[in-house]
């Protein structure tokens, strides 16, 4: 193991407190600080010390890709790291988004590589993007629809005339579904505004209050928005420090607030779909979604050993453990696969396996290369440990 430098992130809707408050540094920031990234994501590799000098991951596996990813990572996924370490960080809800499968990715990046005419590129890489998140502060989020006849009822309530089709469309079940999110993202320009206005005017019984108070909240920031009624079509999920959810190929979903640890397949397409000054490819993101009831899209961990837990996801380009270490646990052996690296959330805990040892604080990473074998983690504090996932799965 050696240190990982990460790179920050200053998307608009980071805050300006966690991630500076997590690293030791002075808080609040000049700007916003939205995600932390550890890995070789050429759109901003983390990087190792040579001397004085930082070299990007990239670099350094470019230059010994069997030492760093060993043979097995080589066969499976090619010369890069498969899985992107995150910490985010969001004050403000991001953009509703899905991401496409594997066979979509790669049709789509060759297709729009071969478009001399394209002007907005929904493909920037041939691979899929598979994520989970796993919460660090209390959090919430929008992850996947929810039963169409429950959607059916809300908008119902709002008694807006213009949302009837809408309405009619969920009605019509999951056959419908598809219908009522086309309606509301192709819904005309100049109407937009008008019928968001019209939903925040609305009185709704008790047991809608809290939709109509997502609505405003979203609506605060893009109040001629459609992906204002498209979140409410969706599972509005609040997370207790520890619980994950998975984000699979075609699941529409939105981080809202709060603080977590993200492993996600190492991508970056992103089709939107509201939330967003950004382009929205309606018909592309309607051929990507699955129409879909997400019923439980919150993943508990599972315990490995004592202090170790995990979150089985049925993917194999990543894993993640977490690890507590306290006065009962004071280290922990997790058998991983492929190139590793070790976040450090609380405390200090050093990081060894047969490459070697380091020792991380709060905010700091360190990576090791394939032939590691096991990871062992000692001290007192609470970190991760990102891995290739198995074959298996």
């Amino acid at each position: 193991m050696e240190p990982l430098h990460g790179r920050i992130r200053d998307y608009a809707w980071g805050s300006r407190t966690v991630l500076a408050q997590l690293q030791g540094r002075p808080a609040p920031t000049e700007g916003p600080e939205a995600e932390l990234w550890l890995g070789a994501h050429p759109g901003d590799p983390s990087t190792l010390l040579r001397g004085d000098a930082p070299v990007s991951l990239v670099e350094a596996f470019a230059a010994d890709p069997e030492h760093w990813l060993g043979a097995d990572v080589i066969d499976r996924f090619g010369q890069r790291l498969p899985y992107l370490l995150k910490v985010l960080a969001p004050e403000a809800p991001l953009s509703l988004q899905a991401h496409p499968d594997a066979e979509q990715a790669r049709a789509g990046y060759a297709a729009e590589t071969t478009d001399p005419e394209l002007t907005h590129r929904n493909y920037v890489d041939p691979y899929h993007k598979p994520e989970m998140l796993v919460a660090v502060s209390r959090f919430q989020a929008l992850c996947g629809f929810r039963d169409p006849a429950r959607s059916a009822e809300l908008l119902d309530a709002f008694g807006v005339p213009a949302l009837a089709p809408v309405v009619t469309a969920l009605r019509g079940g999951l056959d419908g579904l598809r219908d009522a999110v086309r309606t509301l993202l192709s819904w005309p320009t100049e109407e937009r505004a008008g019928l968001v206005a019209a939903v925040l005017a609305a009185e709704v019984p008790p047991t809608y209050a809290p939709a109509a108070e997502l609505a405003r909240n979203l609506a605060e920031r893009y109040p001629a928005d459609p992906g204002v009624l498209v979140a409410l079509l969706l599972n509005h999920v609040h997370l207790e420090p520890g619980e994950a959810i998975w984000m699979p190929a075609g699941n529409l979903h939105a981080y809202l607030y709060g603080a977590g640890v993200e492993i996600l397949a190492a991508s970056d397409n992103v089709l939107r779909g509201g939330l967003t000054p950004k382009h929205v490819d309606v018909p592309e993101l309607l051929r990507v979604l699955r129409f879909e009831v997400l019923a439980d899209p919150v993943v508990k961990p599972a315990p490995v050993v004592p202090g170790v837990v995990t979150w089985p996801v049925p993917v194999d380009d990543f894993a993640l453990h977490g690890v507590r270490l306290d006065g009962a646990v004071g280290s922990a052996t997790i058998e991983v696969r492929g190139p590793r690296i070790a976040l450090c959330l609380a405390g200090t805990v050093t990081v060894a396996d047969a490459a070697g040892s380091v020792l991380i604080g709060p905010g700091q990473a360190a990576i090791g290369p394939a032939d590691g074998g096991p990871v062992t983690l000692s001290g007192a504090g609470d970190a991760y440990v990102a891995s290739v996932g198995s074959r298996s799965v």
